[in-house]
């Protein structure tokens, strides 16, 4: 009988487990998550995703995507196996201090105005001289006359405008992202292939969820999922995301 006081298995360290890079901005060892319904990543999976990539996650609906963003954001816990961020266990502090997790709806708050969750965030994270680069990202995404609005009220692409910017505000060195061009006006979406491209030139590793096209130029590398497998990890084009996704 296993006791319930019975200690957390404690993540392997690179004395342990040789295949450990803690230079990988995100690593995953024998990952699974299995929902029991044959849904999830059901699939043992090995990822080392390097500093400075922009990596594009597709797959159809249902292959584990969200799946596996949740457990290498520390939200899920596998059912088997390690994810690290930057070296560092997902969940634990270290690993949340160097990454900014973008789900596909985004957490806001009923009484807070665009601009409060903004000072908000950005204050929680101690991000130095925020307000610039605040307002910079308001007017790129056509919220400046929204600032004093509560973002509860919002559309659902105006919510997401708000998810990215909030992601975007803080310090990271590992940015994931769960659909963020779903909602999006043409307008939006140009903004945000723009800024994550950007945000990749600066050193930063961006893993996103999408089979946006404009994206392709931008990114690094794609890796493809599907029933909660591994099915393609190389290079991007555009037409190896339509297969991915199924001809869409």
């Amino acid at each position: 009988m296993t006791s319930p006081f019975a200690l957390p298995k404690q993540p392997p360290t690179p004395a342990t487990e040789p295949r450990l890079d803690t230079s990988a901005a995100l690593q995953t060892l024998d990952l699974s998550k299995d929902y029991g319904d044959g849904m999830g990543l059901v699939s043992e999976l090995d990822l080392k995703i390097g500093q400075g990539e922009l990596v594009m996650l597709v797959g159809p609906n249902g292959a584990g995507k969200s799946t596996l963003l949740g457990l290498c954001s520390g939200m899920l816990e596998p059912t088997n196996g390690w994810a690290f961020v930057a070296g560092h266990p997902s969940g634990t502090v270290e690993a949340r201090a160097a990454l900014s997790f973008l789900p596909d709806s985004p957490v806001l708050y009923d009484d807070l105005s665009l601009g409060e969750h903004i000072e908000y965030v950005a204050r929680l994270h101690q991000t130095q001289e925020w307000e610039e680069y605040a307002d910079d990202l308001v007017e790129m995404f056509g919220l400046a006359d929204r600032v004093d609005d509560l973002p509860s009220r919002f559309s659902r692409g105006l919510k997401q405008k708000t998810g990215l910017i909030l992601g975007l505000i803080r310090p990271f060195r590992l940015m994931l992202v769960d659909e963020p061009f779903v909602g999006l006006d043409t307008p939006g979406q140009e903004t945000l292939v723009e800024i994550l491209g950007d945000v990749v030139e600066q050193g930063a590793t961006v893993v996103c969820s999408t089979h946006q096209l404009d994206l392709v130029p931008r990114a690094t590398r794609c890796i493809g999922l599907q029933d909660g497998g591994l099915v393609y990890d190389g290079k991007v084009t555009a037409e190896k995301i339509r297969e991915l996704v199924g001809g869409d």
